[in-house]
């Protein structure tokens, strides 16, 4: 036929004609995508990571059978590994088209749009129509630190039920009575009881015994400020203290303790409380997964407030910030006067590996001026460390990885000691 279409020019414009009412007939033939009626069914949460499913009922409503293809219009981070995928749908019928979602990054994605072509008989022509039908996936942190979870969980069942610790006064909860043992404190002493156990053979001295008190308030505040944008560990600091935060909350709601949490900028940005329905630590993840940095200095100003405005009882303040940022002097430290009068506050920080690393290469010239730098931010932590723990607050700072685990030990030990 190509032969003779250039030997014969005629025969071009006659098979030119053919292939054009080809196309018009193929055209006209194949299903409308506009009848196809896209239906999302709601997907539910997923961790980073994890795979999950984002299922689009289409329903053909046309008379005609619908062959071509359909691409969900996921964005990049959500992962999808078979967003474009081929349809048959027969007249009045509908088809599930299933795509498989590995998402990079938290928060809430979303795919904004549905393609459908519909191609005809021959293949040769086809409509094609976007249906402006959004579909949401909620991406909960990673929570890698879940790992020291249980190890954790058995340190506090050791502490509430094989050590007790014996204490006196305030702030502790009672445990029982035993008999007195020399070096035991006599302000222990139950004189009531003494008198109960009077016998033949004497007084015997009975003393209380303390324990960690339960139901207590852990106010974990997460700062969300521009310096939880740098990147520490190729990951922002930011997700370090998210992760921190998963794992002392979920222990502590687990030790019988009221958790709240809240992330602030220049104004409060997310909340959570254990207090709310559903398991706490799915609770606080959804949460947290809402949190992005905010390019602005972080107001200190509030937390006095907004910690009161949760409770006027003693509590256990958590600060996940930077200890060696600029802005600590000028924003934290006017207002933990305000906070240790009534609280017992810890902050937490991260420790960048790097400047470690950095401080200890001295190979070359270059290396000892970027040594002696990364050394002066160093000592400039460890006194701003140094300046908190005069204040009566305990600093915890560790790199990303073990950060979570030392926050916990840190809560295990006070609880140990009673001093929560």
């Amino acid at each position: 036929m190509a032969v003779l279409v250039v030997l014969v020019p005629g025969w071009f414009w006659v098979w030119l004609g053919l292939l054009a009412a080809a196309v018009l007939v193929d055209f006209f033939a194949c299903a409308s995508p506009r009848k196809v009626q896209v239906v999302r069914e709601e997907t539910r949460p997923t961790r980073i990571g994890e795979q999950a499913t984002a299922v689009t009922r289409l329903e053909n409503l046309g008379a005609r059978a619908l062959r071509g293809w359909a691409k969900d219009g996921w964005q990049p981070t959500a992962g999808a590994r078979n967003g474009l995928q081929r349809l048959r749908i027969g007249p009045e019928g509908s088809e599930l088209m299933q795509v498989q979602l590995v998402p990079q990054r938290r928060g809430q994605l979303r795919s904004e749009h549905l393609s459908i072509r519909s191609v005809g008989p021959l293949g040769l022509a086809g409509r094609q129509v976007v249906h402006r039908v959004p579909h949401t996936l909620q991406v909960l942190p990673e929570f890698a630190s879940r790992k020291h979870l249980p190890s954790k969980l058995r340190r506090l069942r050791e502490l509430d039920g094989a050590t007790a610790v014996q204490l006196p006064g305030a702030g502790t909860e009672f445990d029982s009575l035993r008999d007195y043992v020399r070096g035991d404190d006599v302000r222990s002493i139950d004189w009531r009881a003494t008198a109960r156990r009077q016998d033949a053979a004497g007084q015997h001295l009975v003393v209380r015994t303390w324990r960690p008190e339960r139901d207590r308030r852990v106010i974990l505040c997460l700062d969300a400020s521009r310096t939880s944008a740098a990147r520490i560990a190729d990951e922002p600091r930011l997700d370090a203290g998210i992760e921190a935060s998963l794992l002392l909350g979920a222990l502590a709601s687990h030790a019988g303790d009221r958790v709240e949490f809240l992330s602030f900028a220049r104004e409060v940005t997310a909340r959570a409380s254990s207090s709310e329905r559903g398991i706490f630590l799915n609770v606080l993840s959804t949460a947290v997964s809402r949190v992005e940095p905010a390019l602005v200095e972080a107001d200190f100003s509030q937390l006095p407030g907004e910690v009161s405005a949760i409770t006027a009882h003693k509590s256990l303040v958590v600060i996940l910030t930077a200890v060696d940022s600029p802005s600590l002097h000028e924003g934290l430290l006017p207002v933990l006067p305000a906070l240790t009068a009534k609280h017992r506050v810890v902050v937490a920080s991260v420790r960048s590996p790097e400047l470690v690393e950095q401080a200890a290469d001295r190979r070359t010239v270059s290396g000892v001026y970027a040594a002696a730098a990364a050394e002066r931010s160093i000592i400039e932590a460890e006194a701003a460390a140094a300046e908190l723990g005069a204040m009566g607050v305990d600093v915890v700072q560790a790199v990303p990885d073990q950060l979570p685990a030392a926050l916990a030990d840190c809560y295990i030990r006070l609880k140990a000691t009673g001093k929560l």
